[in-house]
């Protein structure tokens, strides 16, 4: 898991993908806001940790597609959906 620094929001975890266009704007979108997040690229994972990883998203994302962003444990959001995100973030 990688950190990006910004204004504590609460626990914001981004999962994606490293080839992902979608996945990259949400990134932007989260630095333009500046908030703090933890993000990982799952399709650079190996292994057991990749497995983990996996599973973890499809508890939040059944489907499995990404970007998954995880807000505070509490809300999920698939794709980027902009509105949706700054409204979780409470921005």
């Amino acid at each position: 898991m990688e950190h990006v620094d910004g204004e504590d929001r609460g626990q914001i975890i981004l999962y994606a993908l490293s080839t992902c266009g979608w996945c990259k704007k949400v990134k932007a979108l989260l630095v333009e806001l500046g908030v703090a997040y933890d993000f990982e690229f799952v399709d650079k994972l190996m292994g057991e940790l990749r497995e983990d990883t996996i599973k973890e998203v499809e508890k939040w994302n059944p489907r499995r597609s990404f970007p998954t962003l995880v807000v505070n444990n509490e809300t999920c959001i698939v794709g980027y959906k902009e509105e949706e995100i700054r409204e979780a973030l409470g921005l």
